[in-house]
């Protein structure tokens, strides 16, 4: 197992374990096991993978998937460049020749022949045919497949199919405990110990609002921004309202009700 140095230590991204994630993360890297991730919208995937990369010492590369995102945009194609048509790697292709991280970011968004390519990566034979030069790319040491995805959003036409969901060790990640989150909030904002916990303590009650239909709720992401703007010189009010009150819905009734919480939880200005 990879040693973590003094340098690299400095130079990882903060985090705050919940559980034993990270443990599980590195121990995966190790048995050369691909990762997959649940959790809600600014719960803090991402940042534990950027976390983990740093740890590693691996390079990371990140794909944000979305609707158009198709084999060939994670695989390469062809380009034509000066009247010559030369094969490009794309992002997929590079991670597995480089022995990198690849983090496919909400997976389920992508096309669904997207997850076809994943299957020869994520099991014992950790490969990537690449059809269209007829290359068989065995994963270099040190690459590792992880992606994620919200369970919130899924419905039938988006989810992950068992043959692909069987191939990865999981992991589900929810909201920090409150006084983890009063320390993200609080490390990344650079706010007070007090806004901290007045943030943590908003959340708290948006979080167990059920009469809203919501997408989603108060995200530690949401904290932290409006963390950001206090600490910048805003009213921790008017911070709450722009950062996560018109952040979580564009309806006005639903928008004056979680005004309200705002109000019964850190006060008017």
């Amino acid at each position: 197992m990879e040693m973590t140095s003094a340098r690299q230590l400095a130079a990882t991204p903060y985090y705050a374990e919940q559980g034993a994630e990270c443990a599980l993360f590195e121990q995966a890297h190790a048995a050369r096991l691909p990762l997959l991730i649940k959790g809600p919208t600014g719960c803090g995937k991402t940042r534990l993978v950027e976390h983990m990369a740093a740890r590693l010492g691996r390079p990371l590369i990140t794909v944000s998937c979305h609707d158009d995102l198709s084999a060939a945009d994670l695989v390469g194609r062809h380009l034509i460049s000066g009247g010559d048509t030369l094969w490009s790697d794309g992002p997929l292709t590079r991670a597995v020749r480089e022995g990198a991280i690849c983090y496919l970011d909400e997976v389920v968004e992508a096309r669904k022949d997207t997850t076809v390519v994943l299957h020869p990566l994520a099991d014992d034979r950790r490969v990537l045919p690449v059809e269209r030069t007829g290359e068989l790319l065995h994963a270099a040491p040190g690459f590792m497949l992880v992606i994620s995805y919200n369970p919130g959003y899924q419905n039938l036409l988006k989810g992950l199919k068992p043959s692909t969901r069987q191939r990865f060790v999981a992991l589900t990640l929810g909201y920090p405990q409150a006084a983890v989150e009063r320390a993200i909030v609080q490390a990344e904002s650079g706010c007070s110990a007090a806004t901290a916990a007045q943030l943590v303590q908003l959340a708290q009650a948006l979080r167990r609002l059920t009469e809203h239909d919501l997408e989603e709720t108060a995200s530690t992401r949401l904290l932290v921004m409006a963390a950001r703007l206090v600490a910048a010189g805003m009213g921790l009010t008017m911070a709450c309202n722009a950062a996560i009150v018109d952040a979580l819905t564009d309806d006005a009734d639903t928008a004056a009700a979680l005004a309200e919480v705002v109000r019964a939880v850190v006060g008017a200005e």
